[in-house]
């Protein structure tokens, strides 16, 4: 078993575990679109928005990655009473693993950061928050909820964005509460007094941070050990991890040092890395596994995530993935759920590939199945795939359909080079996953018109295209099954 394979039994003992997150929740907007002209009113863009997303961002983005790697959590923040606390709410209760906490006050709003882009360009960002410090029994009520917790998990994540919830020494008496009962404590700090965090088993600083705390320059691997081995020693930490980019990590311990280079891959957005960090840390020292190992599977953790639009998550399949590299697993890679989908079909599109979406049941793959997908795939520059589940399959076909089970039928279209990500959906129309994924070609046979394509509305409403493929004759399931079932063989 190579180095890297021997961290999978690592992420598969993340299900058993619970980390307690305590720290600011935010709720990240991405509102993009296309620039085609300066204001005539200011010398400004004007941005023609095409897609608004709203996604969980500081803490909530460590529990999001927490979830997505197959961990559960208990998660204590601090919320307003207005839209953007039930939102933030709403998407917390959908993530299924996380019980929460949240302390609501009325009169302080949801920290909110907007982020306007213009094709891969960040071109604004507008925080809406209030500056100030949580009022002294707001805060008392976020510790009192998070003591009350610490000893149900197995890990406690500190993720402080400045925003008041682990100030006026809250951090410090939560570090000491675990501490009390041998709960490791892993910081993503803010600021440059890192005496607030004093005794926590693992701080985890950027290049910048790291600077700003210790007034070094972090301009090498060398510096960055120097600086952080002050630091640790400084204030008691068990180690210090210091994320450098495309410099990889490096971690510090009182016993040694080790260098990590990072991953190469295409870097898109760095936004919430820190919290794949983080989560990717807590989830495998919560499952027992070293620190040298939970560094280097964070740190492809965290290559996957910048590839990714936004302050996004990482899943356990893409982190096997990552860590096979071999191409027995690439065709049950290419089977994603619907998060993992919308997450890819926006990575490509960053990358001005275009995305292109046909779907099915295909029960008992036949030779035109084959032809309408190659012919798919030459319509556009990465093809996802829809495929029935069971239960729609058997509303749709009748008693005894389908003849093979949703993961064979998945696996099996996964093994094509046409294919490009499996999906599956359980309703009978695959009009929501359309939606969620917004292909720019929507791909189906020429015995549909384009008034009777499900989704050819929407798809063309957002600026795609509807082709119709042509069709091989003489092949259905249907009737080979029929055939089959009269004694006679494979008709095709």
């Amino acid at each position: 078993m190579t180095e890297n394979s021997s961290l999978i039994p690592i992420l598969s003992s993340f299900t058993g575990t619970r980390v307690l997150c305590v720290g600011d929740l935010i709720l990240d907007c991405y509102i993009s679109g296309e620039v085609e002209r300066i204001s005539p009113e200011a010398p400004v863009p004007v941005l023609r928005i095409g897609n608004e997303k709203e996604m969980l961002g500081g803490v909530g983005n460590v529990a999001r990655n927490l979830v997505g790697l197959g961990g559960s959590l208990s998660l204590v923040a601090l919320i307003g009473n207005d839209r953007a606390g039930d939102v933030v709410k709403d998407q917390i209760a959908m993530l299924g693993n996380a019980e929460t906490f949240l302390v609501v006050e009325d009169g302080r709003p949801t920290v909110i950061k907007t982020r306007f882009l213009a094709g891969n360009q960040q071109i604004l960002r507008a925080d809406r928050e209030l500056i100030g410090e949580v009022p002294l029994e707001t805060g008392d009520e976020i510790i009192s909820g998070a003591k009350a917790e610490i000893k149900n998990h197995c890990a406690l994540v500190l993720s402080d964005y400045g925003k008041g919830v682990l100030q006026a020494g809250r951090a410090g008496e939560l570090i000491q509460a675990a501490k009390d009962v041998g709960v490791p404590v892993i910081v993503d700090p803010k600021g440059a007094d890192y005496g607030i965090y004093a005794g926590a088993d693992l701080v985890t600083p950027n290049r910048k941070e790291l600077a700003e705390a210790t007034g070094m320059a972090v301009n090498s691997v060398g510096a960055a050990t120097e600086a952080a081995t002050g630091l640790m020693r400084q204030h008691g930490f068990g180690a210090v991890l210091v994320t450098m980019s495309g410099d990889g990590m490096v971690l510090v311990t009182d016993h040694t040092s080790l260098h990590v280079p990072a991953n190469a891959r295409e870097v898109f957005d760095v936004s919430g890395a820190g919290d794949t960090v983080v989560a990717t840390l807590a989830g495998a020292l919560a499952a027992g596994a070293g620190l040298a190992d939970a560094v280097r599977l964070a740190n492809v953790a965290a290559g996957i995530v910048v590839g990714k639009v936004g302050t996004a998550a990482v899943y356990m399949t893409e982190v096997v993935a990552a860590l096979h590299h071999q191409e027995i697993f690439r065709a049950e890679a290419k089977v994603m759920t619907w998060d993992e989908s919308r997450d890819r079909a926006d990575i490509w599109r960053r990358q001005n590939l275009k995305v292109g979406f046909t779907n099915g049941c295909f029960d008992l793959l036949h030779p035109g199945h084959v032809s309408l997908l190659a012919q798919a795939r030459a319509a556009c520059d990465r093809l996802v795939v829809g495929v029935n589940s069971d239960v729609s399959v058997t509303h749709l076909k009748g008693k005894g359909r389908p003849v093979q089970s949703e993961v064979g039928r998945a696996t099996v279209l996964a093994s094509l080079s046409s294919v490009d990500l499996v999906v599956i959906f359980v309703e009978d129309t695959p009009l929501e996953l359309i939606e969620t994924l917004r292909p720019d070609v929507l791909i189906k046979g020429a015995d549909y018109t384009k008034a009777d394509v499900v989704g050819a509305e929407e798809v063309e409403g957002w600026g795609g295209r509807v082709h119709l493929a042509d069709l091989e004759p003489g092949h259905s399931t249907t009737a080979t099954i029929q055939y089959l079932s009269e004694g006679g063989s494979d008709p095709s």
